[in-house]
């Protein structure tokens, strides 16, 4: 299976939202960075990847027609390339807005994953050292915290893409646009449905405070485990 369709823009700039767009305009399955997250295949792909070997996207993207987010989006003008007659969106969003969502959400992910759960289940290790690599330091050097840089990298991202690709290969989206601009794009029928605007910040950040909390579980099983020896030398 080839990909139709690849997505150019940053994390967090409505790409869940885009997947579940193009999985129900039939452009799915859609890659995403929760395939990475909850298929050994994947990870394992762009752990390599992020290791620098060379792989064959043909067979890193054989189940899936479209793709989307981080961390393939690091890697579109090359898959332009593997890809010719795939068309490209830049998903896009107000670039102060874009910075307070990744710092409020997906930038604290890598840093709460406790080092005994990495130790216990490699391949949440191999997540993390591939998203320190292509994102933090691949995309932005190690300086995302610096605000003015990462924006200036993000808004060098949107000049590279609308450069390089052809404008009628290149559509430029932002999520509140809904169905119209993607539907025109790729010649297919709006849906009656409303578009699937999936905002999870919530919901990443219920995962960053139950990664927190598992830093300590160690800790209280340890002092669990000496009140009970307590008790029984009593």
């Amino acid at each position: 299976m080839a990909l139709k369709v690849l997505g150019a823009g940053f994390g967090r700039t409505g790409t869940l939202s885009l997947k579940y767009a193009l999985e129900e305009l039939g452009f799915g399955p859609c890659h995403h960075m929760m395939e990475v997250m909850r298929d050994r295949k994947q990870n394992e792909w762009f752990y390599r990847i992020s290791q620098g070997d060379r792989v064959e996207w043909g067979e890193v993207f054989d189940d899936y027609s479209s793709a989307v987010d981080w961390p393939s989006a690091a890697y579109y003008a090359e898959l332009m390339e593997v890809f010719p007659n795939a068309k490209v969106i830049l998903s896009v969003r107000d670039p102060d807005s874009w910075y307070k969502s990744v710092n409020d959400t997906i930038f604290n992910v890598v840093p709460n994953i406790p080092q005994w759960v990495q130790a216990l289940f490699p391949r949440s290790k191999k997540i993390a050292i591939l998203i320190e690599a292509i994102v933090w330091q691949g995309v932005f050097k190690g300086q995302f915290k610096d605000k003015d840089y990462a924006i200036d990298v993000y808004e060098k991202n949107t000049e590279a893409v609308m450069a390089s690709v052809p404008s009628d290969r290149l559509l430029i989206h932002s999520a509140k646009e809904g169905w119209e601009p993607i539907c025109k794009f790729l010649e297919v029928a709006s849906p009656e449905t409303q578009y699937p605007w999936v905002n999870d910040r919530k919901s990443q950040k219920r995962r960053i405070i139950f990664l927190r909390a598992l830093k300590w579980l160690p800790l209280f099983s340890l002092a669990l485990s000496a009140l009970f020896i307590l008790e029984l030398v009593r």
